[in-house]
């Protein structure tokens, strides 16, 4: 079982001059909860999570007016506050190495990238289907412990 077999190729990304309401739209209409952050020519050079934005928004309770809200989502950069050099990893890796990597570096995605390209994203989500697909293998009176 290769990184490739259960990776997503269809990825959208952002470039890497974008700002965070352009992330900020891309999460909340695709549903996706991570934005790799790429070079005009694909290269990749950040990643920008769901919480990450969260973390980011003015709160609420600061009494700040709309306008003020909105303009900070319009002059942050996407530079400024991604995280630099994330963890990848290559389309023909073993998904055991993946799983391994997630799950000891506590991440919710990891980037593929094959010659310093993206070419998908594979997600906890991704490893939970095929945890499911694997359980759903086994025989009925097999006990998981």
């Amino acid at each position: 079982m290769l990184v490739r077999d259960y990776m997503t190729s269809s990825v959208s990304s952002l470039n890497e001059d974008a700002c965070l309401l352009d992330a900020a739209l891309m999460i909340r209409h695709s549903g996706k909860r991570h934005v790799p952050v790429v070079t005009a020519e694909k290269k990749v050079v950040g990643i920008l999570s769901d919480r990450d934005v969260s973390r980011l928004a003015p709160s609420m309770l600061a009494r700040v007016t709309q306008e003020e809200y909105n303009r900070v989502f319009e002059s942050t950069p996407l530079k400024q506050v991604m995280t630099k050099k994330p963890i990848t990893i290559a389309p023909d890796a073993p998904i055991a190495e993946a799983v391994a990597v997630l799950h000891a570096k506590k991440i919710g995605a990891l980037l593929v990238v094959e010659n310093e390209k993206l070419v998908g994203i594979l997600t906890t989500s991704d490893m939970l289907g095929l945890l499911h697909k694997l359980l759903a293998q086994q025989p009925p009176d097999a006990a998981v412990r």
